[in-house]
């Protein structure tokens, strides 16, 4: 059966997030309805990343395996065709033939995320449900100064979720950068592989140095406190980014 590679967009505003679930409104469900309307095959597709409700995604990839040797192109206009049918915020930006065992979550090499904060005094209307607004003023230098405390290898425990499902806390974070520019901060963090809520605990928490409450160099005594209590309340999704995947060659 013929691999296919599928990179995505999706406003993740009115989803349970990507992962099919019972009774709830997904992206892989609302994709693999398109591919069944399209090809009328049941069909099951992987993600690389699981992102949480509310999350938002301009670089998502995911692969499937179709009966039908179908033109590329075929199957990212077909698919699209669906899903603006249906009403979906979701997108094939692009579709490709894929090696028989390129997997979309297990051979990715890095997921790279972005973070955004709207920062200004005034509540958002372009921005409602694409940025977390924080009203009060936020020094991004400082955030970015502890940020940097999390980045490599470390026992992550502090920033992961209770219904985390790793079977290690232990990740290496490449990259933790704080970046302000005029009323928007922007967070990007990038590993091969992330925890569950680590990135939005992690943003959580710096937002709690930007804001004044805690000095610099909490942020490095949390985490090696490995206890979730020590963590800032957790980020809202809808700031959230999947941008990139990474994989070996590309």
């Amino acid at each position: 059966m013929p691999r296919y590679r599928l990179d995505i967009e999706y406003d993740g505003t009115s989803y349970a997030g990507w992962q099919r679930q019972a009774g709830q409104h997904s992206v892989q469900a609302a994709l693999e309805q398109a591919l069944q309307n399209f090809c009328a095959e049941h069909v099951s597709l992987r993600g690389a990343g699981r992102t949480d409700a509310g999350v938002h995604a301009a670089g998502q990839v995911a692969h499937v395996d179709l009966a039908r040797d179908w033109p590329a192109q075929t199957v990212r206009d077909a698919v699209n065709a669906h899903l603006r049918l249906s009403g979906e915020t979701v997108c094939v930006l692009a579709a490709s033939r894929a090696a028989a065992d390129f997997d979309a979550r297990f051979t990715a090499s890095a997921r790279h995320y972005l973070y955004r904060i709207l920062n200004r005094r005034a509540p958002p209307v372009l921005e409602r449900s694409r940025a977390w607004w924080v009203a009060a003023p936020l020094d991004a230098s400082s955030m970015d100064e502890a940020a940097q405390a999390l980045t490599g290898r470390h026992d992550f425990t502090t920033f992961r979720s209770v219904h985390c499902q790793a079977s290690s806390p232990v990740r290496t974070l490449d990259r933790l950068d704080v970046a302000r520019t005029a009323e928007v901060i922007e967070i990007r963090a990038s590993a091969r592989s992330f925890l569950h809520n680590q990135v939005r605990s992690m943003v959580g928490t710096l937002k709690r140095v930007g804001e004044g409450a805690w000095p610099v160099g909490a942020v490095g005594a949390a985490l090696e406190a490995r206890d979730r209590a020590r963590c800032g309340a957790v980020a809202p999704p809808e700031g959230l980014y999947l941008m990139r995947v990474d994989y070996p060659g590309n």
